[in-house]
C-alpha cells in the first residue's frame, strides 16, 4: 500500500513535471501517433523504440512513469531535480535497487477538455498489466480509462455546493467534480485507492476533497449532496472460488445487484434538485429487457426520482465474458482463460441472461412534486466530445417545457441549433425527397427522419416567427387543417427541444396566432 502522500514532495513533483514539459501532448508527440495508440492497447515496444537514445527529462519520465520501465537513478535525479529518485521512493512510487529506480506505480499526464477549455491532470495509479507483465492483483487501482473519461465528460458543468464521488479509485471523478463543487467527498472501499486520490489531488494542486473509506453510501450516512457521480465496480462477475474479484471493477454482488442497489438508494443522499450520474451494466433476463429492469429499479427507489437512461452498447454473454477475462490480464488460449470464460457463461445461464447492456444513468431528485422525466433509450452510434453541457441543456429544456402548455409553446420563438444539418434523399427521377433527415453534429449526434411539415418548421425557426405562426403558414402551404397539424407537430417540437435540435429564443406575450 502507498504511504500517506507528503504534500511538500507532491508539490515538488508537480514543479518538476512542469519544468520537464511532462504533458500528454508532449509525450504523444515524442513517440508518435502509432506508438501512442499501441500504448493504449498495452503494447510498449513502439514507444520504447521511438524514445531510444533520448535522455532528456521528458523521455526519461515517459519511460519511467507512463510505460513503467526502470531507469537509472542518475537519469531520474536529472529529470526531477527537486524531487529526485529518493523523493519518488518516499512517495511510494518505486524503489532503488543497485543504482536503478524501479517504478511501482504510474503517473500519466491526462489532457481533458470541457466547456471552460483544455486542461490537464497528472494521474497516479498502480502499474498496469503491460508493466506488470501478467495478471493484475485484485486490489489494483486503475488509472484513467475510456469509461472514466466518458463519465468525467458527462458531469454537469453547473455550480454545486457539495458533490460526492462513490468508488473514487484514482480520484479522476472527484477532480472533475471539484471544478464545479465547493466541496467534494470521495469514497472507496480501498484505503490504497484513497491514498492515490489524495496524492493526485496534491500533485494537481486541488483542495476541498474529503476522502472516506467504506462501501456505497455507508461513509455518508445521513448526508445529502447536490451532485453524486460514480463509476462503480459494475462488472458482472461470477461469485465463485477461483474467479478473481477486482476491487476496481467487481462489486461483490450477484449479477447487476450493485447498480440496482445504487439506483434504489441514491435518492436519500440527493438534495432536492440534486443529480446523480453513473455508469452501469444491466442484464436482460428471460423476457425482461435490461432497460425495463432498470426502470423497475428506479420505480422501486426509496425516493421518487427523475430518470434518463441511455444504453450505449449490448454484448452477448460470451463476448462479455471474454472482454472482462482479458481485462484481468488472462491471455486467450490458456487453460485459465477457458475456465474463467466457462464460469462466466455458467453464471449467466443460471439467471437466464441473454445480453448485458452498458450505459449512462442520470437520476434527479425533483425539487418539488413528483418525477416528470422517465426516458429510457438506446443510442449505440459513435459519439464524440464531452456531453455534460448538452445533458444540462436537455434537463433545462425539460423543465421549461414542463411549465409550457401547447398554447404557451405555440407563442414561443425557436431557433435551430447551429450544429444541425439537413439531408434529403431522392429516388432518381423524383422531384420530392423520399427521406428528409435532420442530423446533429454535437451532443448525442442524433439523426431523425422528419416529414415535410416538421422539416419546414425547423428550417424556418430562425428566431423571428412564433411556433404558432409557422404552423399556420405551413398548414396553408400544405393545404391541411391548422389544428390537426398543430396537434401532430407539437409533441415532436417538444422532442426536438429536449434533444437539442431546437432551442428557445424569446417568448412572446399574448396568445399564439392561428
Amino acid at each position: 500500500m502507498l504511504p500517506e502522500p507528503d504534500a511538500e514532495l507532491c508539490r515538488s513533483l508537480a514543479a518538476d513535471f512542469t519544468d520537464a514539459g511532462f504533458q500528454a501532448e508532449a509525450v504523444r508527440e515524442a513517440w508518435g501517433a502509432i506508438a501512442d495508440d499501441a500504448v493504449g492497447r498495452g503494447l510498449r515496444s513502439p514507444a520504447v523504440r521511438a524514445l531510444e537514445g533520448r535522455d532528456d527529462p521528458l523521455a526519461v519520465l515517459a519511460r519511467l512513469l507512463v510505460l513503467g520501465l526502470p531507469q537509472s537513478v542518475a537519469r531520474v535525479d536529472a529529470a526531477l531535480p527537486r524531487t529526485a529518485a529518493a523523493g519518488l521512493g518516499a512517495l511510494g512510487l518505486g524503489q532503488i535497487d543497485d543504482g536503478i529506480f524501479v517504478p511501482t506505480a504510474l503517473i500519466r499526464p491526462q489532457s481533458f477538455a470541457d466547456e471552460r477549455g483544455a486542461g490537464m491532470w497528472w494521474i497516479a495509479s498502480d502499474l498496469d498489466e503491460a508493466a506488470l507483465g501478467g495478471q493484475l492483483p485484485e486490489d489494483h487501482v486503475l488509472g484513467v480509462g475510456g469509461a472514466s473519461l466518458t463519465l468525467a465528460g458527462l458531469q454537469l458543468p453547473r455550480p454545486a455546493r457539495r458533490a460526492l464521488d462513490v468508488g473514487t479509485g484514482c480520484g479522476i471523478q472527484a477532480l472533475r467534480a471539484r471544478h464545479d463543487a465547493g466541496e467534494v467527498v470521495a469514497t472507496d472501499i480501498s484505503e490504497h485507492a484513497l491514498r492515490f486520490t489524495r496524492m493526485n489531488a496534491l500533485i494537481n494542486g486541488v483542495d476541498g476533497i474529503d476522502t472516506r473509506a467504506g462501501s456505497l453510501f455507508g461513509p455518508v450516512a445521513g448526508e445529502r449532496f447536490d451532485r453524486i457521480v460514480s463509476n462503480p465496480p459494475f462488472v458482472i462477475t461470477p461469485r465463485i472460488d477461483g474467479v478473481p474479484a477486482y476491487e476496481y471493477r467487481d462489486g461483490g454482488m450477484a449479477g447487476d445487484d450493485l447498480v440496482a442497489a445504487f439506483v434504489r438508494g441514491v435518492g436519500a443522499h440527493l438534495e432536492p434538485g440534486g443529480v446523480a450520474q453513473l455508469l452501469g451494466n444491466w442484464e436482460t433476463q428471460g423476457a425482461r429487457a435490461g432497460l425495463d429492469r432498470v426502470r423497475e429499479w428506479v420505480e422501486a427507489a426509496d425516493i421518487p426520482l427523475d430518470a434518463w437512461i441511455v444504453e450505449r452498447e449490448s454484448l452477448d454473454p460470451l463476448a462479455y465474458a471474454e472482454l472482462w477475462v482479458r481485462d484481468g490480464g488472462t491471455a486467450p488460449g490458456s487453460a485459465d482463460y477457458t475456465a474463467l470464460v466457462d464460469a462466466w457463461l455458467e453464471d449467466f445461464d443460471a439467471r437466464d441472461v441473454s445480453s448485458i447492456g452498458f450505459g449512462y444513468i442520470l437520476l434527479r431528485r425533483p425539487a418539488a412534486g413528483a418525477p416528470t422525466l422517465a426516458r429510457y433509450e438506446i443510442l449505440t452510434h459513435a459519439i464524440a466530445g464531452c456531453l455534460g453541457a448538452h445533458v444540462a441543456d436537455a434537463l433545462d429544456a425539460h423543465d421549461r417545457l414542463r411549465e409550457l402548455d401547447d398554447e404557451a409553446l405555440a407563442a414561443s420563438v425557436l431557433v435551430v441549433a447551429p450544429d444541425v444539418t439537413e439531408a434529403r434523399h431522392h429516388v432518381p427521377g423524383h422531384e420530392d425527397p423520399s427521406v428528409i433527415e435532420l442530423r446533429q453534429g454535437a451532443g448525442f449526434a442524433r439523426s431523425m427522419s422528419v416529414d415535410p411539415a416538421l422539416a419546414a418548421l425547423v428550417g424556418a425557426s430562425d428566431g423571428d416567427l412564433t411556433v404558432g405562426a409557422l404552423i399556420a403558414a405551413i398548414a396553408e402551404l400544405l393545404d391541411v387543417g391548422v389544428d390537426k397539424l398543430r396537434a401532430d407537430l407539437m409533441p415532436r417540437v417538444r422532442e426536438l427541444l429536449f434533444t437539442g435540435f431546437l432551442t428557445f429564443g424569446a417568448i412572446t406575450s399574448g396568445e399564439a396566432p392561428d
